[in-house]
C-alpha cells in the first residue's frame, strides 16, 4: 500500500490537490437536502483527502453559494462527481472492487467500533429524516452507525460524515502501521 498518511507541508494550489494521492476512501450523499450540510462535507472530504465525492438524487452540488459558505474552496479540491441515480453508481463501484458501507441504523447495522473497513470502501450517507433509500440499501455490503448515548439518537450528517471518514483513516493508518511492522519482524 502506498503510504500516504502525511500532512501537506504548504498550501498546494487547487489544481496540485487534485492531483495528489488520495486514500480509497469514497462518499456518496444521498438526497442531502441541506446545502450548508454539503459544503461541511466538501470541507470534511478534503481534509481527509478522499478519492471521490458523489452527490446523487436531490443533493445540491456547486456552485452554490450556500455550499461555498461551508465548503471555504473546498468544493475546488475534492474530486466530485454528481450522478442522478444511487443504485447504478454502487454498481460501478462494487465492480471495481469497493466495499459499500451504509451509514444507517438498520436491524443489521454494527457499531463503527467493531466493523473493520475493507478498502478501498465507499460511505453512503442519506437525508437525515428519511435516511438511506431501501433500493440503494439494497446494494451495500453491510451498515454501521455511531453509538448514541444521548435522548435524540442521531448527529448532523456533516458531523457523521466527519467522525467516519477519521475511523476510516485510524484504520488504515493502523493496517499500514501493521504491514510495515510485518515487512520490519
Amino acid at each position: 500500500m502506498q503510504k500516504i498518511l502525511t500532512r501537506f507541508k504548504s498550501n498546494p494550489d487547487n489544481k496540485e490537490q487534485l492531483n495528489n494521492a488520495r486514500f480509497p476512501i469514497y462518499v456518496v450523499l444521498e438526497n442531502i437536502r441541506s446545502l450548508y450540510n454539503v459544503g461541511s462535507v466538501f470541507r470534511s472530504a478534503d481534509a481527509a483527502r478522499i478519492k471521490m465525492l458523489y452527490l446523487t438524487g436531490i443533493t445540491g452540488f456547486p456552485p452554490r453559494k450556500e455550499i461555498t459558505k461551508t465548503a471555504l474552496g473546498a468544493q475546488d479540491t475534492v474530486p466530485w462527481y454528481r450522478a442522478e441515480k444511487t443504485p447504478p453508481l454502487l454498481k460501478s463501484l462494487k465492480k471495481e472492487g469497493v466495499t459499500i458501507v451504509a451509514v444507517e441504523h438498520t436491524d443489521k447495522s454494527d457499531s463503527i467500533w467493531r466493523e473493520p473497513f475493507l478498502f478501498p470502501v465507499c460511505f453512503v450517507f442519506g437525508y437525515e429524516i428519511e435516511g438511506i433509500d431501501s433500493e440503494t440499501l439494497n446494494h451495500c455490503d453491510c451498515a454501521i452507525e455511531i453509538p448514541m448515548f444521548g435522548y435524540k439518537g442521531s448527529l448532523n450528517v456533516a458531523v457523521t460524515c466527519g467522525i467516519v471518514l477519521f475511523e476510516a483513516l485510524r484504520q488504515l493508518h493502523e493496517q499500514e502501521r501493521k504491514e510495515t511492522a510485518t515487512v520490519r519482524g
